[in-house]
């Protein structure tokens, strides 16, 4: 448990928060003191989690969610508004990624049009949502999960171009809501261990010599560095994206495995 209490007082909506990441960041802010409405399209799951997180002495509630859908969105909002008194961050991690096709020319429009509207456009409902909320709130912050997919190839084309439409969101959205003091940033996480990766443990251990650190990230990780970006400690910091990827993006191991420089 973190023993800082960066965000006592503070109302944290969190969506995505059933499991994996979403679920780690909701437990680090709440361990740091804040109110957290967890939210998910998985109703039964997310109230799972937030019972699991009230247990160990959090305040943590629930919500079901869709955010492709904008008055489930909105009534979320309202709900954690209403419950907390105010809203202070905004934590976007919902997404949706399906398997690409063996032929890009195989792919449907109704999985790119599922990926974009869960992961990018779900995004954007819940800042247009929210962004009033937490102008009001006076320290208001919101911060996104991006992806290395949205900086390299690593396959997954819709969920990756959502996750890069995140990068520019996040810029063009941390102009408007700086004047209005919000802060907006983006957590870009390589290889996380997370239920989408469940029995698969073998291909994360071959993954592991791509990454200089000598391992896959675990969802307490990004966790990390989604409350530095939500907390005060970042205050004159937005419109940045964070990668947390173990150094994969910054050294070619699988290419410097393969060369040998003689100077």
């Amino acid at each position: 448990m973190a023993d800082s209490k960066r965000f006592e007082g503070y109302g944290v909506l969190v969506t995505g928060a059933a499991r994996g990441i979403g679920a780690a960041v909701a437990r680090r802010l709440a361990e740091e003191g804040a109110r957290v409405l967890l939210t998910d399209a998985d109703a039964s799951e997310v109230e799972k989690t937030a019972a699991a997180l009230r247990e160990l002495g959090l305040a943590a509630r629930a919500s079901g969610c869709d955010v492709a859908d904008r008055a489930q969105v909105e009534a979320v909002v309202a709900h954690a508004v209403d419950a907390f008194g105010a809203l202070d961050v905004l934590v976007n991690s919902a997404a949706s990624c399906t398997p690409d096709t063996p032929l890009f020319e195989d792919g449907t429009d109704e999985a790119w049009d599922r990926d974009l509207d869960i992961t990018l456009t779900g995004t954007y409902r819940c800042c247009r949502a929210a962004l009033p909320h937490l102008a009001a709130s006076g320290r208001g912050a919101v911060v996104s999960i991006g992806s290395v997919n949205a900086l390299q190839n690593f396959g997954n084309q819709a969920y990756s171009a959502a996750k890069a439409g995140l990068l520019s969101l996040t810029r063009t959205l941390a102009g408007h809501a700086g004047p209005r003091g919000v802060r907006v940033n983006l957590v870009v996480p390589g290889t996380v261990r997370t239920s989408a990766w469940e029995g698969r443990d073998d291909e994360l251990d071959a993954l592991r010599p791509l990454y200089p650190l000598g391992r896959v990230g675990e969802p307490e990780d990004i966790a990390a560095a989604v409350a530095f970006l939500a907390s005060r400690d970042a205050a004159w910091i937005t419109g940045t994206a964070l990668t947390v990827d173990g150094g994969l993006t910054a050294v070619n191991s699988g290419f410097l495995a393969r060369v040998r420089y003689t100077g």
